[in-house]
């Protein structure tokens, strides 16, 4: 098969790119990567290194594509044990995956690179991406720009929190999505604990200095006041007696905590916590001040700690991108997750969802979708690449096979004093039974099974332990459980 191939490099000349940007630049003197020539192995350009990129990356073939990667940050976040890393149950390093070591292209091939950057604009036309790289004095220019041309393009560029425009959210409360949040988290937490042992500290300020306010009742949220509550429970209470009364973790949550798990478990979720000393409220953030948040029904809820864990939404790279848009605002997709209106663009994970006119919904923001869109896209490419088809321009007359499926496989949640949740249902008829003996809830249905207690524990943790990427992340994780279980939580404060 002989494929009739564009090269961008032959386009005529000026085209408009499809991120504004306030920043006028003279493309043609950017430094960068010029087009691929006849010869050299088509490129890819990843914008990412989250859940759906990794999983790329880790599945392309080398042998047939050079790669770039391009992402402010150079490692893969295992978010699900991420609020673990806020209390000292696992330490930083035991969550983060270098991206040369998920793709070791990026580290040793000639022709292969990875950028520590922002994609800042887009032209399709082109095929050439726009970046500044991460801020640094070092370099020659403050901010400093130059461009990757591409084969092919991969958007997996991620979402940021959702704050639903309240006012002071992003000024005051912390966000748990990267390594460095929760490094934040951490700090915060151990400073309000040792200010508060200070002599002539008021009774009322030492209160707000320890209390710890959980905005978001979905796995993340629920999961780290699981977490805030073990922490508290076994070692504030060992460590730092003079204040042990004062501390206290509240969640709010506008409707029903984890709202997409069943019922039941909603339920045990809800007892679990209000007995390991979590204070759950149903309320509406109206406002976010410096010392305490204003809900819609007029309280005022004193902090001195504030998560921020509500879901996510468009970036604002993703919003700025001049190309059709999903329910939601997500990038506009097919169902073989191309952009249909720009050749040689795929996108997935968070920041892409199906096109109304395919009839699909929009996928939610969780790991399992990325890494399983990430995968099907891999095999996509080294079928498109056998076929001549990686140049740009290339791919369009070669058949795609089949349509990417998604099957949600179930979800998970820790809630904290080796309790966890497992709901693996694929309908809502239940039958319940109760396990006092394991302290444990039990539904089985006709296509799955939903359970809490100790044993969901268990499977929670061998399921997490299996899915961290390398064996030496692995091994770290298994140790700092290890090392927590028998000498507690590390309450160093560095930094």
């Amino acid at each position: 098969m002989t494929a009739q191939c564009h090269y961008p490099a032959a386009a005529a000349a000026e085209r408009a790119p499809l991120v504004d940007s306030d920043v006028e630049v003279d493309d043609r003197r950017l430094p960068g990567l010029e087009p691929t020539i006849p010869g050299e192995k088509p490129r890819v350009a990843i914008l990412g290194t989250g859940w759906a990129a990794c999983r790329f990356l880790k599945g392309l073939d080398t042998k047939i594509y050079d790669v770039v990667c391009i992402s402010p940050r150079n490692h893969m976040v295992f978010t699900p044990l991420l609020a673990s890393t806020c209390v000292g149950t696992l330490e930083f390093r035991s969550v983060a995956e270098p991206v040369s070591r998920i793709q070791s292209a990026l580290a040793g091939a000639p022709n292969s690179y990875f950028y520590l950057a922002s994609c800042t604009g887009v032209d399709t036309d082109k095929h050439e991406v726009y970046c500044e790289a991460v801020s640094s004095a070092e370099l020659p220019s403050d901010p400093y720009r130059f461009k990757v041309a591409y084969d092919k393009l991969v958007i997996a560029a991620g979402a940021d929190p959702l704050t639903f425009n309240i006012r002071g959210v992003k000024e005051h409360a912390l966000f748990l999505r990267e390594v460095n949040h929760a490094q934040e988290i951490r700090k915060k937490l151990l400073l309000n604990l040792m200010l508060s042992e200070n002599p002539g500290i008021s009774e009322e300020e030492r209160k707000r200095l320890l209390h710890c306010v959980v905005i978001g009742g979905g796995p993340t949220g629920v999961e780290f006041s699981g977490e805030l509550s073990d922490f508290i429970m076994r070692d504030v209470r060992q460590r730092y007696s003079h204040v042990k009364d004062y501390i206290q973790v509240t969640l709010i949550e506008a409707n029903e905590i984890l709202s997409s798990f069943d019922v039941g478990l909603r339920q045990y979720a809800t007892k679990h916590l209000t007995r390991s000393g979590v204070h759950l409220v149903q309320g509406v953030v109206k406002e976010v001040l410096p010392d305490k948040i204003l809900l819609s029904d007029g309280t005022n809820v004193p902090y001195g700690l504030l998560v921020w864990s509500t879901g996510v939404g468009p970036s604002q790279f993703v919003k700025s991108l001049a190309i059709p848009k999903s329910p939601g605002g997500r990038i506009g997709i097919d169902e073989w997750l191309r952009v249909p209106s720009a050749d040689d663009v795929f996108a997935l994970g968070d920041c892409a969802g199906f096109l109304e006119q395919t009839g699909k919904q929009v996928l939610p923001a969780l790991a399992q979708v990325a890494e399983r869109q990430g995968k099907y896209l891999a095999e996509l490419f080294r079928k498109i690449g056998k076929a001549n088809g990686g140049k740009a321009g290339c791919a369009k007359d070669i058949p795609l096979g089949d349509p990417f499926i998604y099957k949600h496989l179930g979800s998970m949640a820790s809630v904290g004093r080796y309790k966890a949740l497992v709901d693996l249902r694929q309908n809502k008829v239940r039958i319940k039974r109760f396990t006092s003996k394991l302290c444990a809830l039990i539904s089985q249905d006709a296509k799955g099974l939903s359970m809490a207690g100790f044993i969901s524990w268990v499977i929670w943790r061998s399921a997490y332990l299996t899915r961290v990427v390398s064996w030496r992340n692995r091994f770290y994780v298994a140790v700092n459980w290890a090392t927590t279980f028998v000498f507690g939580r590390d309450n160093s404060r560095i930094g």
